[in-house]
């Protein structure tokens, strides 16, 4: 049985953010290596849907960051 995307993203949205804020928070211990790595550990994360989660959370992270935007808990 196949689920939805709808509900494979509401089961996982929770995860994926828990997942996107813990790979930014390695991002200034790895700096240049960071995009990399970030990279290596979406690939191995899970299925695509749930690593395509995690980038777009990464993604909104990485903007809040350049706007100075507190990034939410």
């Amino acid at each position: 049985m196949t689920v939805s995307r709808s509900t494979f993203h509401q089961q996982y949205a929770v995860q994926a953010r828990a997942k996107a804020l813990e790979l930014f928070a390695q991002k200034p211990a790895l700096k240049g290596a960071w995009l990399s790595w970030v990279a290596g550990q979406l690939y191995a994360s899970g299925p695509a849907e749930y690593a395509s989660m995690v980038r777009r959370e990464l993604e909104q992270l990485q903007a809040q960051a350049q706007t100075g935007s507190r990034t939410p808990e």
